[in-house]
């Protein structure tokens, strides 16, 4: 049984929370660059232009790449041999974005009472955390902040499992359809299918984190991924909603078995600016 002092986890998740909103993952800032090269609309490339010099500003002046901060999603995969000391996890980690948006003078964005009195928390607390046990004993801790224009396109259907193929990829390509510029693409797109109607908004959440444009392990999964991802693009929807044909950088899909009456799928967006850092412990 290996031993996790309880502040070393606030400290990482401290650190990570600025970290994911000062500074993009290379595979991200290349992706943007790559879309750049390819757009064909002169709006869309000045977008995508003046969105990677944003990144440079952020990362140099360690600014905020968006004024909105997002809320705080942190996903932990805990070690079954690891051993939380000194305090509770689930304190630890909130204590983390407490410290993490208050040093960085990050936007505090989360209300209690949320359909009455909506009163800012003031230090962007409660996260939302997803455990997962796994072998080993380590914990890994990935910090993603999710900002509201993004998230508020988020939709989730329970098909029919007849819809088959098609279905999942026609409501996956319809829910950007409709959210149109809304959540400020390019977009990386999180596509969830199979387990339950909770489930599957966590899959699409989770396939977030996979580094940009890298496909699923599974053949038939990555065949998915790269049809999506030209049907959105042929929408023209562009960078920012300007028009163009780099509506999204890339699709990730995550599965799980499902009932067989069943055929869940969600779909969770991201804008341009893909934010989320991780380090094992």
């Amino acid at each position: 049984m290996r031993e996790i002092k309880a502040r070393d986890i606030t400290e990482a998740v401290a650190r990570l929370c600025q970290q994911a909103n000062y500074e993009l993952d290379e595979k991200v800032l290349a992706a943007l660059r790559l879309a750049e090269q390819n757009e064909t609309s002169p709006l869309g490339r000045e977008a995508l232009g003046q969105i990677i010099e944003n990144t440079r500003v952020a990362k140099r002046q360690q600014l905020p790449l968006c004024q909105d901060c997002g809320t705080t999603v942190v996903f932990l995969e805990i070690g079954q041999d690891a051993h939380i000391v000194d305090g509770d996890l689930t304190e630890a980690v909130t204590e983390g974005v407490r410290q993490g948006y208050t040093q960085g003078y990050l936007r505090k964005s989360i209300v209690s009472q949320p359909f009455s009195a909506r009163i800012n928390t003031r230090d962007n607390t409660p996260p939302v955390i997803h455990t997962e046990i796994v072998s080993g004993d380590r914990i890994k801790v990935a910090v993603l902040p999710k900002g509201a224009g993004s998230e508020n396109m988020s939709r989730m259907a329970m098909l029919k499992p007849s819809d088959g193929r098609q279905g999942v990829i026609d409501f996956a390509v319809r829910t950007v359809d409709e959210a149109g510029g809304s959540p400020c693409p390019p977009l990386t797109v999180g596509l969830g299918i199979g387990s339950t109607a909770e489930g599957v908004m966590i899959l699409a959440k989770k396939a977030l984190l996979r580094p940009t444009g890298q496909p699923s392990d599974d053949a038939e999964t990555a065949e998915l991924e790269k049809e999506v991802l030209s049907r959105i693009n042929a929408l023209g929807i562009g960078p920012l909603g300007l028009g163009g044909n780099v509506t999204a950088l890339a699709v990730h899909a995550e599965t799980r078995p499902t009932h067989i009456a069943s055929l869940p799928v969600a779909v969770n967006l991201q804008c341009h600016s893909v934010r989320h850092k991780e380090v094992t412990l």
